[in-house]
């Protein structure tokens, strides 16, 4: 493979990516900030100190010229080497050049206590890195061929993803090549994330037959209650399994069961578990693990931020929707016959146990359910998560255990990484409830089970696109993507007449809306969300081309 060569500001990873990536292709590792204090016998900050900026300038561009025309080589450049014009003639002519673009909060973050930053010794870093940012990103992405968001959790899937798009392009450019996207994981791996959240982080672990792990639950469990909540569904496949477990770790188990389905997600259900708590005399050091999909974990989840005012629980999501959405991030809630999951908390679980094989006994329509939530992590913040669906998409239909491992993986690293920017969606969050406003007011108007809820995202996907359109956002080819991509996964793109009246009063209720006011979440293009209110005349004329 020719070289590759990382750019991007301080802090993005390069040294890191670099290092891993070098060794996975069978490379030589190269940083050139590195090379230049071994040249020097100088660290970087004794020579900006000593001989100024503009010296060591010029020693990098001595360097970038001779490495650049080294062959297998992974080189780190220097946050500022794009500055200078040769500089970037010499990337862009002699390998590929990846851009690793990372959030100005990441950046702080990594750099916090890094003294060997001589240009963010100032009294307002942030300040700093907002000029070196707009100064740069240009730069950078004028000599990149592939850019690269470093926000994610896990590493070793970052570095993949940059492999299997360094031989995508590789392959576009060979005569007679034919290449797809492979996942980062295979059926048998199991993968370890973590939401960072200080003192409320927890792990969501990955893979199959994690049920059969008696030590993986039981470690997370405290006293010596548990109660596990599950439904008439999930119950009978894999409650005595976990009962097992646990009572052979020595703990006294209290099973809840509830009837399966949205339109159980209210207080009787909800009151039913307060019910066994209080009957079994649950103390605060019980645990609450919820077994089962979406409805479960939120209930769930509520009544344990509810009981003796919190108690632990655990989410053990059996469905593609909790697994890849709900089951991370900490929204519990309940719905109200106006207005899905108004009333709730935000109360983050231990830890998160994801056991794939449970996706097997999964009806073909909750599939597609849980396809609806991948689909938009790709549409609305990783564009190369969406072409890879697209590559993939009948994989993930036909239940193929690697690509549904990946994207699981992917979808929860992406989640992780909003909701540690964002835990009570305060901003950034509120991006991953695009096709939400559309898809509740269609459960609200159709009564909560008529659509399943991934069905009604889906549809609400399809037209946030078409309104994400006819705002001037993007292009009908754009619209034409999505829609195919979302009727590939099963699901549903035409929605139902509720009478605009009944769409205007549901969408009224939601909790991203400010003053009245109705907040979409649009697209700016794939990979790029865009809060806005609509005009009402756009938003009519949405609802009348979708029904």
């Amino acid at each position: 493979m020719q070289n590759v060569f990382l750019v991007g500001l301080m802090g993005a990873g390069k040294t890191t990516i670099g290092r891993i990536l070098a060794r996975k292709l069978g490379m030589k590792f190269v940083d050139s900030d590195h090379e230049i204090e071994a040249r020097t016998g100088a660290s970087i900050p004794w020579i900006f100190e000593i001989e100024g900026e503009a010296s060591f300038r010029r020693r990098e561009a001595d360097v970038i010229r001779e490495l650049s025309g080294q062959p297998g080589l992974v080189l780190a450049t220097g946050g500022g080497c794009v500055l200078n014009a040769d500089n970037r003639a010499f990337l862009k002519s002699r390998g590929t050049v990846v851009y690793l673009r990372a959030s100005i909060n990441s950046i702080l973050q990594r750099t916090a206590h890094d003294k060997n930053r001589p240009l963010l010794q100032t009294a307002d870093p942030r300040k700093k890195l907002e000029e070196l940012m707009a100064v740069r990103d240009p730069l950078y992405m004028e000599i990149a061929d592939l850019v690269i968001d470093t926000g994610r959790p896990n590493v070793q899937s970052m570095v993949q993803t940059i492999i299997n798009q360094l031989a995508t392009k590789a392959c576009e450019a060979a005569p007679n090549c034919v290449t797809h996207a492979e996942p980062s994981m295979n059926e048998q791996s199991n993968i370890l994330l973590n939401v960072d959240l200080g003192e409320r982080s927890y792990p969501i672990a990955i893979g199959p037959d994690l049920l059969d792990d008696v030590s993986l639950l039981a470690r997370h469990v405290n006293g010596s209650k548990v109660a596990v909540v599950s439904n008439t569904t999930v119950a009978p496949l894999y409650l005595a399994r976990i009962e097992a477990g646990l009572r052979d770790a020595g703990k006294q188990v209290i099973p809840v069961i509830l009837p399966d389905g949205e339109e159980h997600k209210h207080w009787g259900s909800l009151m039913q578990i307060f019910d066994a708590l209080l009957e079994h005399k649950a103390d605060r050091k019980t645990t609450l693990v919820a077994l089962g999909g979406g409805v479960i974990g939120d209930l769930t989840g509520f009544a344990a931020a509810s009981y003796m005012r919190g108690v632990d629980f655990i989410q053990v999501p059996t469905t593609l929707l909790s697994q890849v959405d709900s089951s991370v991030g900490g929204k519990t809630g309940i719905n109200h016959p106006l207005g899905k999951n108004m009333i709730g908390a935000f109360y983050q679980p231990r830890a998160v146990i994801a056991d794939t094989a449970t996706l097997e006994t999964l009806p073909e329509r909750e599939l597609s359910a849980g396809l609806a939530e991948v689909i938009k992590y790709g549409a609305v913040i990783d564009l190369a998560f969406f072409e890879w669906i697209e590559a993939n998409i009948e994989k993930l239909m036909a239940r193929d255990k690697g690509a549904l491992a990946y994207a699981i993986a992917r979808s929860c690293e992406i989640k992780a990484d909003v909701v540690r920017q964002d835990e009570r969606e305060g901003g950034l969050r509120a991006i991953l409830n695009f096709g939400h406003t559309f898809g509740h007011a269609i459960e609200a108007g159709m009564g909560y089970g008529a659509w399943l809820h991934g069905e009604a995202v889906g549809c609400g996907m399809v037209m946030a696109t078409e309104l994400s359109q006819r705002m001037g956002l993007i292009d009908a080819d754009t619209v034409a993507r999505v829609r195919k991509l979302i009727a590939a996964a099963g699901l549903p793109t035409t929605a139902p007449d509720l009478g605009v009246e009944k769409w205007l009063e549901a969408m009224e209720v939601d909790k991203k809306n400010e003053g009245g006011a109705i907040k979409f979440i649009l697209m700016n293009g794939l990979g790029s969300p865009k809060i806005s209110n609509a005009p009402q005349e756009l938003l009519l004329a949405t609802l009348a081309a979708c029904v």
